[in-house]
């Protein structure tokens, strides 16, 4: 009886090591990299345009609602976490807030109009999200993530021919191969 004891607690020992040995050389793999979330992620497919997707729980938990509430930052890229957290709880007027603000930091920054546009858009404030949209291209005609967006925006409004020439410049423009790809499938969608 002895024997089969402790051959049991032996073998529970073991066990826990294994597991533990097992999880500490897997965990990279397991594990969210929080040191390399970006401010603007990209795109996958959580969500139509899907920007949000690259915050963690951590950042999630890190900025609860109390974090939120400090509007006096003047750290753009702390604004940007805010708004970004905001929008992803779907805090929508917080989040414009904060995209607003983060605009008089960066008044050229087209990805903060796409992102104030597709949150504008959310609080069924649509034809102001167009407006802001259309100052992120005029800011930089280049950037094919606010072309997606202004696609898609026009896609749900009915806007056919807008989302058309939209989304036709969001897959010929830039080399992100996943905003191309969701371009021209919105791209099929259309009437």
């Amino acid at each position: 009886m002895i024997l089969d004891t402790r051959f049991w607690i032996v073998l529970v020992v073991f066990q826990v090591v294994f597991g533990l040995a097992i999880f500490a050389i897997t965990r990279e793999y397991y594990m969210p990299d929080v040191d390399n979330v970006s401010a603007h992620p990209p795109i996958t497919d959580r969500s139509p345009v899907g920007w949000t997707s690259g915050i963690t729980e951590a950042e999630i938990s890190r900025l609860s609602s109390s974090a939120l509430s400090l509007s006096n930052s003047q750290d753009p890229a702390a604004i940007s976490r805010q708004a970004d957290v905001a929008f992803t709880n779907k805090q929508y007027d917080r989040a414009a807030e904060l995209y607003e603000q983060l605009l008089s930091f960066s008044p050229n920054d087209a990805e903060i109009y796409n992102n104030l546009g597709l949150t504008l858009h959310y609080l069924g404030r649509s034809d102001e999200a167009l407006r802001r949209l259309n100052d992120g291209v005029a800011v930089d005609a280049e950037h094919q993530r606010t072309w997606l967006t202004l696609g898609y925006v026009n896609s749900q409004l009915g806007n056919a021919e807008q989302a058309r020439i939209a989304l036709t410049n969001a897959v010929q423009l830039g080399s992100n191969e996943s905003i191309r790809q969701a371009a021209m499938k919105m791209l099929e969608e259309l009437p």
